[in-house]
């Protein structure tokens, strides 16, 4: 009886599962896009008939009645099949629009090939307006819920508590990355340390302002103690796979998630795959594909950006190279140097917005220097003109680049480009930024602009390098307007 109510003892309910941290939020969350799934369809839907059947006397209109009324319902089961209310896949990263994406595929060939199966006559046009507008609506409504998620977690809301497990140095670096990305929504609440940094006189107590409550061995105790949501275990050779798989046990009863971070830094989820060998997953990584067919195609679709950008864009263009010139005397246009691909010099072109003599006043500005590395940027740069700061508070002074794009020196995502005499102080891995073509916008763009450090800049365009896909480049052009609207880091 002694070992029965050990076991007993070992897998009650304990405090843990009382907790209501992120079960609350992430459930009425779910409930909230289930219903903008829901209408998204039933809009889609009603549109697609009103369009479609305008009300022809003695038209067969009852079953898409029916059918319109269904949709939603058909919509939402396939969702759920789809696996989109996972809470995994909420508030960051593509894989909840990727879920919707795929949801609506998956429909719209499950209609297609049931009426084909049973001979029913289906209206295409109705088909045709109604899923992929539903698909559509669906993807909005679902982007506007995540940026509304976004705010709260700003304010410090639907947070989920962490307990974070590893060394020191890896633990304050998550603490300080999740800080700055509240949006992830993950908030350290305790720290784990190895056992020597818990006891005795080097005893730490915190770590980044988070308490150090235990060593890795009580990261279950932990977790259930301050009601933790998620363990976080960082890369540290203590935690092998068996530590970890008694980790799991321990925490499975409080439905407390597991998360391990490999020591891969920067390497997105399509270039990782897990392939089980005698029961031991192995992380495969694949090779960036900076060659061959990805590349001819990314070059067309640089390129035919570039003229379209051009045409609908020409009336501002023209309206800002008169501005610059009845406003301040020089050129219209800036000309510079700037390294791309492989280390190739090319000519940038951007509207001039700074005082015909710029270059030349620049070594007595040097000790103003904002950056802290080889760029060189004054938030309040005297030279810049009046115009001149609101073109660069927009980006409008980088529009003439979309020239350089349709030559093939630069394009229309990459990372930034750089001067010669920064490549000239380049070091190591710093040079894997010149194995593509520099971009228009870039990671670099949606993500601080001149508000990053050096070491910031480097990171991101090295990501960039080692993850491009068309998706990531769509996705970056898609933020980009947001980062240009609010000006944010543009000086």
């Amino acid at each position: 009886m002694a070992v029965v109510d050990k076991v007993r003892a070992e897998t009650a309910a304990g405090p843990g599962q009382r907790r209501l941290g992120a079960t609350n939020w992430s459930g009425w969350y779910r409930r909230l896009a289930g219903g903008l799934d829901f209408l998204s369809m039933l809009m889609a839907g009603v549109i697609a008939f009103v369009l479609r059947f305008p009300g022809i006397p003695g038209q067969p209109t009852v079953p898409y009645v029916a059918l319109t009324v269904a949709l939603p319902v058909l919509w939402l089961l396939t969702l759920m099949l789809c696996r989109a209310y996972q809470p995994r896949y909420i508030g960051v990263g593509y894989e909840e629009f990727h879920r919707v994406l795929r949801a609506g595929f998956v429909l719209t060939a499950s209609v297609a090939i049931l009426a084909y199966a049973t001979k029913t006559e289906v209206a295409r046009g109705y088909v045709v307006m109604a899923l992929p507008f539903g698909t559509f609506l669906n993807l909005v409504a679902r982007y506007r819920l995540r940026k509304w998620l976004h705010r709260r977690r700003w304010n410090g809301d639907c947070m989920r508590r962490v307990v974070a497990v590893g060394h020191r140095t890896s633990v304050a670096d998550l603490i300080k990355l999740l800080r700055q990305k509240r949006y992830h929504g993950m908030d350290i609440a305790a720290v784990c340390l190895p056992p020597a940094l818990t006891r005795g006189d080097d005893a730490v107590g915190e770590v980044e302002g988070v308490p150090v409550l235990g060593d890795f061995g009580q990261a279950a105790a932990v977790a259930d103690r301050i009601g933790a949501d998620s363990v976080a275990v960082l890369a540290c050779p203590e935690m092998d796979g068996v530590a970890l798989r008694r980790l799991a046990w321990q925490i499975e009863r409080d439905d407390v998630e597991l998360v391990v971070a490999p020591a891969l830094m920067d390497v997105t989820g399509p270039r990782i795959s897990i392939r089980p060998v005698s029961g031991l997953p192995l992380l495969h990584v694949e090779h960036p594909e900076l060659e061959g067919g990805r590349k001819v195609f990314k070059t067309l679709f640089d390129r035919i950006g570039a003229l379209a950008g051009l045409v609908a864009l020409s009336p501002l263009l023209l309206i800002v190279a008169v501005l610059i010139k009845v406003t301040s005397s020089g050129p219209v246009m800036f000309r510079q140097t700037r390294v791309g691909r492989e280390g190739r010099e090319f000519t940038v072109l951007k509207f001039r917005t700074m005082v015909q003599d710029a270059e030349a006043r620049k070594d007595g500005l040097l000790e103003r220097n904002d950056n802290d590395g080889v760029l060189f940027k004054i938030k309040s740069d005297p030279r810049v003109t009046r115009v001149g700061r609101t073109l660069r508070r927009y980006s409008l002074d980088e529009l003439p680049q979309l020239f350089n794009v349709l030559r093939g020196d630069m394009s229309l995502v990459g990372p930034r480009p750089p001067l010669p005499e920064e490549v000239a102080q380049y070091g190591g891995d710093v040079y894997r930024r010149l194995a593509v073509r520099p971009g228009l916008t870039g990671l670099w763009q949606v993500s601080g602009r001149s508000d990053l450090t050096w070491e910031e800049s480097v990171r991101l365009d090295l990501r960039y390098v080692d993850n491009w896909s068309l998706a990531m480049d769509l996705q970056i052009m898609w933020k980009t307007w947001s980062a240009v609207f609010r000006g944010s880091g543009a000086y």
